[in-house]
């Protein structure tokens, strides 16, 4: 298929980011018009449809049903097993002990994975959950994402062996079950991490269904996609969400510097609410 397979103007482009924009407050530069293009033909020839005009008028009659493929076609999912392994230190020797003691009255630990993507990141923190975290104490994980085929991906639980690079040998041997025959070159993780995640789809521009406070939240290399307002919004909502002194841990490439003034930077991306 050549790159002139649909056409594609300006016209397409500025609709396809007042679409993303509006749904899930995703900021779609010009630089991003390749990507788009090439995300969103493949829904298009699959829909057997000829241009972009089409899909476009297609994607404002059916609504949200349709937003969400958009969305899947466009957002990036690429991750691995304790990427940024230092903030899965961080969690384990610093954060943990002090939710040990801070919560030591009700015996539970709630962390949200906001931005799951394929899951390796939940299953990561799920891990450090059970090597830190004594038997009887409820310590979960709520691991969601806009997209909802990466959160059904996610919910399965099966990678490629490739995702556990720089994993330990022993961890390696003690969370995942090697896949043998035709599922060789595969690995699954271990009930007892699937066990303890409560895997669903939820748009962070919209309304929350999360009743309670949360002790940490993941939200890393998500708002790469947001403009600065949108991303006070969330920020101060993951504030309200947290309780004092909680944890947020965000991608490498993010700040919250004249974005939100509700979190002292402790260091690498690591941020602590102080109101």
């Amino acid at each position: 298929m050549s790159a002139n397979e649909y056409a594609f103007n300006d016209k397409d482009f500025r609709r396809v980011k007042s679409i993303v924009y509006n749904f899930a407050g995703i900021d779609l530069n010009d630089t991003k018009k390749n990507l788009v293009y090439n995300r969103l033909a493949k829904r298009i020839r699959f829909l057997g449809m000829n241009s972009f005009s089409d899909y476009l008028d297609y994607v404002d009659e059916m609504g949200e049903e349709e937003f969400v493929n958009l969305i899947n076609a466009i957002t990036t999912n690429l991750t691995f097993f304790f990427r940024e392994n230092h903030h899965f230190d961080y969690l384990a020797q610093q954060v943990i002990p002090h939710l040990l003691e801070k919560n030591k009255a009700s015996k539970k630990i709630r962390i949200w994975s906001a931005g799951c993507s394929t899951g390796e990141e939940p299953y990561s923190i799920a891990t450090v959950l059970k090597e830190t975290v004594p038997a009887d104490w409820s310590a979960r994980v709520l691991a969601t994402d806009l997209d909802t085929t990466v959160v059904e991906t996610a919910r399965q639980g099966v990678y490629k062996v490739e995702r556990l690079k720089g994993v330990s040998e022993a961890r390696k041997k003690r969370w995942f079950l090697k896949g043998k025959g035709e599922r060789d070159g595969l690995v699954k993780v271990k009930p007892e991490l699937q066990e303890i995640i409560d895997f669903g789809q939820i748009n962070l521009m919209n309304e929350w269904p999360i009743k309670d406070k949360v002790d940490v939240i993941f939200c890393r290399n998500v708002v790469i996609y947001f403009d600065k307002p949108t991303q006070t919004k969330l920020f101060n909502r993951y504030a309200d969400l947290l309780p004092d002194n909680g944890h947020l841990f965000i991608g490498h490439s993010e700040s919250l510097y004249k974005i939100c003034d509700r979190f002292e930077l402790l260091g690498q991306t690591i941020y602590r609410k102080i109101r």
